[in-house]
């Protein structure tokens, strides 16, 4: 169970789902132990959170505990959005830890938002990667199927056809030096947000399957995920893997944390 996620799943404003998929990992392997590396590395946080005046404890977050992947992707993902679409027919926020990014074509199907705001280091516009046109090279394209636009904030690489497509209108790209001065103005539009920890920069976050140099820092990814919460319907971060020593999933259960207060604290 994460830490402080002790609420009934009937009394619950957020619930957590880990999503452990590893299908399409296309270097570095592991992503598969990222639910279980936020919750453990979670352990530690104090409940108490002096920017919000509020606990944790009192937030009502439910722990629904892994949904494991099956051997076809597509399936999986169906079987994980059903689970999602119940938690907000519920009236919760879904919570999703992966996994690798793909987990997060779900959070979307489900939530259904105006917006995918993502923190990444790659575009993920590719109509398919290795083949696979389920890969965690195509999430942005796949949320675009279901959302209006995209924004993508921390982005760096990509290929020359991804570049070419978030050209287009319904794609905004901010660079990682752009990031501390990005507002968003989502007006009355509803949100899904991910963060994929290779938006940081390795040096703080190595455990992940495609590291990139020259990321985002920590402060600036609280920062974001602070201004984006209040707006979001749903929330995940994803491709943690087990190659470092916790950096990255402690950052990674921090993440979520301050998503949950921001987010909690906009209501009030």
């Amino acid at each position: 169970m994460f830490p402080g996620a002790d609420a009934s799943r009937s009394a619950a404003d957020y619930v957590l789902v880990g999503a452990p998929l590893d299908a399409s990992t296309s270097f570095d392997p592991g992503a598969r132990f990222g639910p279980r590396r936020v919750r453990h590395y979670a352990g530690h946080f104090d409940d108490y959170d002096h920017h919000t005046d509020s606990r944790f404890t009192d937030l009502a977050v439910a722990d629904h505990g892994d949904i494991g992947p099956t051997a076809d992707a597509e399936e999986y993902l169906t079987f994980l959005e059903g689970a999602l679409s119940d938690i907000r027919a519920d009236g919760a926020t879904p919570l999703v830890v992966g996994g690798e990014h793909t987990v997060t074509v779900a959070g979307v199907r489900a939530v259904d938002p105006d917006v995918f705001v993502c923190l990444d280091a790659h575009l993920d516009l590719r109509e398919s990667y290795a083949g696979d046109p389920l890969s965690h090279a195509t999430v942005t394209r796949h949320a675009l199927d279901v959302a209006d636009r995209a924004v993508v904030v921390g982005a760096r690489t990509g290929s020359e056809a991804e570049w070419d497509r978030a050209d287009e209108s319904d794609v905004t790209v901010v660079a990682p030096k752009d990031a501390v001065d990005w507002n968003p103005d989502f007006e009355d539009e509803s949100v899904y947000l991910s963060v994929d920890v290779d938006a940081f920069d390795p040096g703080v976050a190595p455990g992940t399957g495609t590291m990139e140099p020259f990321g985002l820092a920590p402060r600036e990814g609280r920062d974001l995920v602070g201004r984006v919460a209040p707006h979001a319907d749903g929330f995940d971060v994803v491709e943690v893997n087990d190659r470092d020593d916790g950096e990255t999933a402690v950052l990674a259960a921090k993440l979520l944390r301050r998503f949950v207060y921001d987010h909690a604290d906009a209501r009030e």
